[in-house]
């Protein structure tokens, strides 16, 4: 089969090849199986399949395993012998140990090139389900994000929310009367749960250099896929984090990717480990949004591969769209466990030479049952499959070698540098700040007033400025002692002390006569 990616083979002597064809990789899939079964092997030869088709690969390095992609394997390594005898079992004559061309990502920037988004670009429905907020809340967040479009102020990183949500606080009486209620409570609620989002490393996922979805989708010199690796084993501690971030990259790539119907081979193939993440006690809205993304993501060239422990990890909706399966060993020891493995064997194609739900219960490790979709999209029948063995090294390599590599990137330099541009923070910053200036001079106007009109009334100082009421009576002047005195001589003469002297001076008078 010259455009598919070789699985392993299947039958009584394994000698059927099994493959999965590149014209339906874009109808997604699903690798399962309980812990140590084999999953993450099955991960490896999978995107060596598809780097060497020439089709790039996304993918979450839970473990660390999955790093020795960027290395080949080795005729020392310890089970060098038994992959020779799988690979004469399965009839894989072509194989050869090879390295792949790896990209490494990290949202903390330590293990890989930094890979960042903006809070406006993470949208409210994903940051509500980030910081796990009510419904109150979550409504007050999209209140938030109105407002920036209105107002003219981006949100880019942790900053600019915060310095968003002070600002409705401050003018929530206003702004209720046009979105509704917004409680200091739910404020508060928000900014709180901002402060465990930084302190769990989420700080770091918002603002810029934002990721250009471009640099996941590229080809190496030699035609090959570039396998990008997103170092997960530290951010798996904030499972929700993870989940949410792999969920807004699929969001990302079906609203920026132009149409292209069913191409010869997938544009990007993406996959979620630990898939039961993105489920676990997530809302309604959110498993629509991962059901809309997986139904129509198919037609922009990307395929989308889950990996969990047990089908029904995955909703059933979702389930129902995903054609490729590789199932590897479940174990039924309890009666959830066999409800699991009984649905396990239930959405595959009936084979008459297989009990499905017996071999899903008693393969090895490195042995699954699969099924591929085939001619027109139908599944194939369930097959016992023998996994082909990698030709990259099987295991982690050191810290020395990831450093190289990550020193040759075409990537280095881009995103190491964060920038910080002006944006709601900064604005809102700057209205206070002016306000603040203005709010001073105005206090210091009113204060050099006050103080002026302080010193006119105590009559320290005389300006010329002020005016005081108009009077019809001359303005009086100095006097001379002898004036003084002659005035108090004239108030008491026509004061009563006067009259008394006039009344007594005429009394004499008459009386003489």
């Amino acid at each position: 089969m010259g455009n598919g990616v070789f699985v392993g083979g299947a039958g009584t002597d394994h000698g059927e090849k099994q493959y999965l064809d590149l014209g339906y990789a874009n109808r997604h899939g699903l690798v399962a199986g309980a812990t140590g079964t084999g999953k993450t092997v099955t991960l490896q030869i999978l995107t060596e399949g598809f780097s060497a088709a020439g089709v790039p690969v996304f993918l979450a390095d839970v473990k660390g395993d999955l790093s020795g992609l960027a290395l080949a394997g080795s005729e020392t390594h310890k089970l060098h012998g038994a992959f020779m005898d799988r690979n004469a079992t399965i009839g894989f004559d072509t194989f050869s140990y090879d390295a792949f061309p790896v990209c490494f990502w990290d949202l903390f920037g330590e293990q890989g090139h930094p890979v960042r988004t903006t809070v406006t670009e993470m949208g409210p429905l994903m940051l509500s389900r980030l910081m796990d907020l009510s419904e109150a809340q979550e409504g007050i967040l999209n209140i938030a994000f109105r407002l920036s479009d209105e107002e003219g102020l981006p949100l880019l990183d942790l900053d600019d929310l915060r310095s968003m949500l002070v600002w409705m606080g401050e003018h929530r009486k206003d702004l209720s009367l046009r979105y509704g209620n917004m409680s200091v409570a739910s404020i508060g609620a928000i900014q709180r749960r901002l402060l465990v989002l930084e302190n769990e490393g989420g700080g770091g996922l918002f603002g810029e250099p934002a990721l250009e979805l471009a640099d996941l989708m590229r080809l190496a010199p030699d035609g090959r896929g570039m396998v990008n690796i997103l170092a997960a084993d530290k951010l798996m501690h904030s499972p929700r984090l993870y989940a949410t971030f792999l969920l807004w990259l699929l969001s990302e790539l079906f609203e920026e990717l132009p149409e292209v119907g069913d191409p010869d081979k997938p544009r990007l193939v993406f996959f979620f480990d630990e898939a039961h993440l993105l489920f676990d006690g997530a809302p309604k809205a959110l498993v629509d949004k991962v059901e809309q993304v997986a139904r129509l993501i198919r037609s922009k060239g990307v395929g989308v591969y889950f990996v969990t422990q047990s089908p029904d990890d995955i909703p059933e909706d979702i389930l129902g769209q995903l054609g490729n399966r590789v199932q590897h060993a479940l174990r039924a020891f309890t009666a959830r466990d066999r409800r699991a493995l009984r649905l396990a064997a239930e959405t595959y194609r009936d084979n008459p030479a297989l009990d499905i739900e017996q071999a899903i219960r008693t393969v090895g490790v490195g042995e699954a049952v699969t099924s591929f979709l085939e001619r027109k999209g139908a599944p194939g029948m369930a097959q016992r499959t023998l996994i082909r063995p990698p030709s990259s090294q099987l295991g982690p390599i050191t810290a020395a070698e990831r450093r190289a590599i990550l020193d040759a990137s075409p990537q280095a330099g881009k995103y190491d540098t964060p920038v910080d541009r002006d944006s709601a923070h900064e604005i809102l910053r700057a209205r206070a700040d002016k306000a603040a200036q203005a709010a001073e001079q105005a206090e210091r106007a009113e204060a050099e007033a006050e103080a002026q009109a302080r010193d006119h009334s105590a009559g320290r100082r005389y300006s010329g400025t002020r005016v005081s009421r108009s009077t019809s009576k001359p303005v009086r002047r100095g006097k001379s002692f002898g004036e003084a005195m002659g005035d108090i001589v004239m108030k008491e003469l026509t004061g009563t002390t006067g009259r008394r002297i006039v009344r007594g001076v005429l009394g004499g008078l008459f009386r003489g006569r």
